[in-house]
């Protein structure tokens, strides 16, 4: 079967997917209005140049009609992390898309079964859990519902190895393995801000140069975007620390809005 491929969102995720998949061919990009179209194009091409001038910018087609994706063979959701605004477009691709379409969810903590069965193709389905930014992280944990097919495991392994990622099945649980393991150590670095004033920058220094870590844990707090940070920890049930939800009442989300944790 042949693979067309779409991504269905605009942000920073989907942006990421649509430029790695830009090495391998065309793909599309769903975008909900014209303003969030110049900016993923923005995006996308921003990465592209920077990934190199052999990837043709040409092969991202963003588009902001959804029918436009009728005729994709593997369609990744890529929106916000809230079960409710996936389930609603699961279930509008679904009656776009042809039976053997496969749908996926880039959902980082989501349950997986009940998104499966929103999308009316439990069959056909899977959670397809890239890491920002998704053109350098290698890991893609993917999670299946008890329905998913043998050909969707397959397809979706295949999409993996087309990406030059590293797929690994993991359980359907709240935050799978990465997030589950990750965010009570990150809430914690919050959590020491909090009692002892430290500086952020101090504390990221100390995890880097002491634990080797590439990135400290309240600069990747600040990537992922707190308003994204505390909806996993609710997910996973890990308490959220106060701090976070001051910052985000301010508006302060992290690099995406220029301030968070760390200014930038």
């Amino acid at each position: 079967m042949s693979k067309r491929l779409a991504v269905a969102g605009s942000g920073a995720i989907a942006c990421g997917l649509a430029a790695t998949a830009a090495h391998h061919g065309p793909v599309l990009l769903l975008a909900r209005s014209e303003s969030s179209a110049d900016r993923a194009r923005a995006t996308v091409e921003k990465t592209l140049i920077r990934l190199g001038a052999e990837v043709d910018q040409e092969h991202v087609q963003i588009v902001t009609d959804p029918a436009a994706l009728a005729e994709a063979t593997f369609v990744v959701e890529a929106v916000v992390e809230d079960h409710d605004v996936k389930a609603r477009l699961l279930a509008e691709l679904d009656a776009l898309l042809d039976a053997e379409a496969i749908l996926a969810s880039t959902t980082s903590s989501l349950s997986v079964e009940r998104l499966a069965q929103a999308s009316g193709r439990p069959e056909r389905f899977l959670g397809l859990h890239v890491f920002n930014p998704v053109t350098k992280m290698k890991l893609i944990e993917l999670i299946f519902p008890r329905a998913a097919s043998a050909e969707t495991r397959r397809r979706a392994q295949a999409l993996c190895a087309s990406f030059e990622k590293t797929p690994v099945e993991v359980p359907d649980i709240p935050g799978f393995v990465v997030n589950r393991l990750l965010f009570p150590y990150l809430f914690s670095a919050v959590r020491l801000v909090e009692e002892t004033g430290m500086d952020p920058a101090d504390v990221d220094t100390c995890m880097k140069l002491g634990a080797g870590h590439p990135i400290g844990p309240l600069a990747v707090l600040d990537l992922v975007g707190l308003d994204v940070s505390s909806a996993i920890g609710e997910t996973i049930g890990e308490p959220v620390p106060a701090r976070l939800g001051e910052l985000i009442a301010e508006g302060a989300l992290g690099r995406k809005s220029g301030r968070g944790l760390h200014t930038y």
